[in-house]
């Protein structure tokens, strides 16, 4: 009898971290796909609900020499280029994946993804989110890309 009251307690444990875990991972995707969903409509207000003011963001890339470069941008410039993005202009970053990784109040998130310009491919690369639990809201404090034309997945 005690066996199984044991066992019966150990899934009741096992369960409720498990649920916890999967509603964080939940959470901290959410905010990530609110990010894009402001970048895709060009809604700076709704990105900037999911960044902190200081938020860093780079890009490496490899220039046309063929070197490794590592650009650090402005968040402000990246919201004007977006807020100021004309009507006829599309942007579509595709997310291929997440792979989402929790401790405590800092996550990180690893999206691969494929952006396109007006339906045509321009790019590809993976996305390296660092966010952090600002008091039941996880937001972007860390964000590089790297962006290459080649080696993408069909």
């Amino acid at each position: 009898m005690t066996r199984i009251i044991r066992f019966i307690a150990f899934l009741i444990v096992t369960t409720a971290i498990g649920q916890n875990s999967v509603d964080v991972e939940t959470h901290v995707k959410n905010s990530i796909d609110t990010f894009f969903e402001g970048f895709h409509k060009g809604d700076t207000l709704l990105m900037k609900s999911v960044m902190m003011d200081k938020v860093v963001m780079q890009t490496a890339f490899k220039n046309k020499e063929n070197n490794d470069v590592l650009v650090t941008d402005e968040p402000g410039k990246m919201l004007h280029a977006i807020g100021a993005r004309p009507a006829n202009q599309k942007w579509k970053e595709k997310l291929l994946d997440y792979k989402i990784q929790v401790d405590g109040n800092m996550a990180h998130v690893w999206t691969p993804y494929e952006f396109w310009f007006n339906g045509s491919f321009s790019h590809c690369g993976v996305n390296s989110f660092q966010l952090f639990n600002d008091n039941g809201t996880w937001k972007i404090v860390y964000l590089i890309d790297t962006r290459r034309r080649a080696g993408c997945q069909d």
